[in-house]
C-alpha cells in the first residue's frame, strides 16, 4: 500500500493565539488519535499536499522527534475563505485494533449493459469499512461483467474477506442506464414495425372490392 512520510514537531502551544501563530508559519496543526494517547503535532502545509489532494488511499508515516506513527486520514478542516488546509486529524494504526477507513472502489471488466449500448453510471466512489490495519488496501475491486441494462450493483453485492462494510446495504454503487441514442432507437422501433401493417390494411380492403367488380 502507498505511504507518504510527513516530518513534523510536537505541539507545545495551544489556544487560538498559538494556533494562529502556527498557521502564520505555513504549518498545519493536527492530532493523532487511536493510540495509547492523543498526539498533538504540527507540520508544514506542503508536506500534506500529496496526502490530502489525491483520490488514493494512503498511509501517512508521521515522524515526530525520532518516533514514527503509522496513520490514516480521519478528518480535515479547510479555511472557508481561501480553502487552505487548517487542521488535520489522523488515526494511528494499531495492529490488534480495528479501524474505520474510506477505501476507493475500482470497477473492473466491461458490463453486458455497456456492450448493449448503455452507459455506466458510478454512484459511489468509495466504501466505509471496518477492519484490522493488516487488511487495509489501496482499493476494492468490483467486477461489473454481469451488470445489464437498467441493472444495479449495490453495497450488499460487494463481498470481501475481513471487511465489515458500514454503508447501507441497499444503496446502489453503480448502474447501467440507457443512452439517449438507445432510447431514441427503442422509441422509433415500434413505429417502424407498425408501418408495414398500416400499408397492408388498404390492400386488404381493396381485395374484396376488386372481387366484387369482377362479378359484375
Amino acid at each position: 500500500m502507498k505511504s507518504i512520510t510527513i516530518e513534523g514537531q510536537l505541539r507545545t502551544g495551544f489556544g487560538k493565539t498559538a494556533t494562529r501563530q502556527i498557521r502564520s508559519q505555513e504549518l498545519v496543526p493536527g492530532v493523532i488519535y487511536g493510540g495509547a494517547q492523543e498526539i498533538n503535532f504540527q507540520a508544514p502545509v506542503a508536506a500534506f499536499k500529496k496526502f490530502v489532494y489525491t483520490p488514493s488511499f494512503q498511509v501517512a508515516e508521521v515522524v515526530l522527534e525520532g518516533k514514527t506513527y503509522r496513520t490514516i486520514l480521519k478528518d480535515l478542516q479547510f479555511d472557508k475563505v481561501d480553502d487552505k488546509l487548517i487542521h488535520i486529524d489522523l488515526l494511528e494504526l494499531v495492529e490488534d485494533k480495528k479501524v474505520i477507513a474510506e477505501i476507493p472502489l475500482k470497477f473492473v471488466g466491461v458490463s453486458k449493459g455497456v456492450k448493449d449500448g448503455g452507459k455506466l453510471i458510478v454512484k459511489i466512489k468509495s466504501l466505509k469499512v471496518k477492519t484490522f490495519p493488516k487488511y487495509l488496501k489501496e482499493q476494492i475491486e468490483v467486477n461489473i461483467d454481469n451488470l445489464e441494462l437498467n441493472g444495479n450493483i449495490r453495497v450488499e453485492d460487494v463481498k470481501i474477506d475481513h471487511y465489515e462494510i458500514l454503508n447501507s446495504p441497499r444503496i446502489p454503487i453503480a448502474s447501467v442506464v440507457l443512452t439517449r441514442q438507445l432510447k431514441q432507437d427503442e422509441a422509433t422501433a415500434p413505429a417502424a414495425g407498425a408501418a408495414p401493417a398500416a400499408a397492408a390494411a388498404p390492400a386488404a380492403a381493396a381485395a374484396p372490392a376488386a372481387a366484387a367488380k369482377g362479378k359484375k
